[in-house]
């Protein structure tokens, strides 16, 4: 009877520990500011944890800052209409969508030269380097496609058409990629080397999608819909959508593999953050507060910190989205 007792008291005692982990809270907040001159709009951030760099897009160009320092490291020019930024660090170059120009300018990492001006199609907004392909994807917003760029060649290797406006892609590193498509709120796949479409996912729980990750070991894809102001969390083999957690008004998601978070960044002033249990189990952790206009997000897998764009605004009198006040712009660190 003694040991009955026993066994029963270390499984309450080990039920108990889990719940503690499972509900325990991020730690997270806010470290400091890096001010950042000048005034301009602001879209997309990454962060190269390895190389100690931030790269934010500011205006008409992008700024580089240090991620140990805060200092400026320098900046990227000729980016009219700065959406992203994607690096291909084996070949030592970088990628930025020039949304105005119907362009992406590729930069040397080191020096931060220009290198050279590819025509893609219209408006393209998020960029990324696909691992398993080893091309650049653009999303380009109005003429609803996708530009397939090889950075060993620069060369365009082919349009995907979407049908609809893609605002975030991902890849699973397996041959599929990814697309939110914002105006019919649906997940749009293709193959990485055929560029076939593979099939098309409406989203079950969330509407208007802009911010996307996935964790490529469980196959789930992390998806912010800004207009239902949910994160859904969807079976990126079936389509199914495991579950769906309160956020703000999203523009941006990332996730942490190794800490098994997902974070959707709120213009009204918050992180959401999400914490993946297991495959087909997860929960709602806390709001992290950081401050009002801070809707993208950028993240540093070597220290788990957060990086967002930012600045102080006013209301718009002509109304639409509020005015910048010069001189605010800044980037908000976040971490323990």
């Amino acid at each position: 009877m003694k040991k009955l007792i026993a066994l029963q008291a270390l499984v309450a005692l080990a039920i108990m520990s889990f719940h503690a982990v499972a509900q325990q809270k991020t730690g997270f907040h806010v470290l400091r500011d890096i001010a950042i001159p000048s005034t301009g709009g602001w879209d997309y951030i990454t962060v190269d944890g390895a190389n100690k760099r931030i790269y934010t897009s500011h205006g008409n160009q992008v700024n580089v800052v240090s991620t140990t320092t805060g200092d400026s490291i320098g900046y990227i020019p000729q980016t009219l209409g700065v959406h992203g930024i994607a690096l291909v660090k084996s070949l030592g170059k970088g990628y930025v969508s020039c949304g105005r120009a119907n362009s992406v300018t590729v930069f040397d990492i080191k020096t931060l030269k220009v290198l050279a001006q590819i025509p893609v199609g219209t408006n393209p907004d998020a960029i990324f380097y696909d691992d398993f392909s080893k091309k650049i994807i653009t999303c380009n917003g109005r003429s609803k496609d996708a530009t397939i760029v090889d950075p060993a060649t620069d060369k365009v290797v082919t349009t995907v058409p979407l049908g609809d406006k893609p605002e975030t892609a991902v890849s699973d590193g397996k041959g599929k990629i990814f697309v939110n498509g914002e105006g019919t709120s649906t997940v749009i796949v293709f193959d990485a080397l055929t560029y076939k479409e593979i099939t098309r996912y409406k989203i079950d729980g969330g509407e208007s999608p802009s911010g996307l990750d996935i964790d490529r070991k469980t196959n789930r894809l992390f998806i912010g819909c800004g207009d239902t102001k949910t994160m859904v969390v969807m079976d990126a083999a079936t389509g199914k959508t495991v579950g769906t957690y309160p956020i703000g008004g999203t523009d941006g998601v990332v996730f942490d593999p190794e800490l098994k978070i997902a974070y959707a960044s709120n213009g009204e002033g918050t992180i959401s953050a999400v914490r993946e249990i297991s495959a087909d189990k997860f929960e709602f952790i806390e709001n992290i507060t950081t401050e009002p206009s801070a809707r993208t997000i950028g993240i540093d897998l070597t220290t788990h910190k957060l990086y967002l764009p930012a600045a102080k605004t006013e209301p718009n009198p002509a109304g639409g989205r509020p005015k910048q006040l010069p001189g605010t712009f800044h980037i908000i660190e976040v971490g323990k």
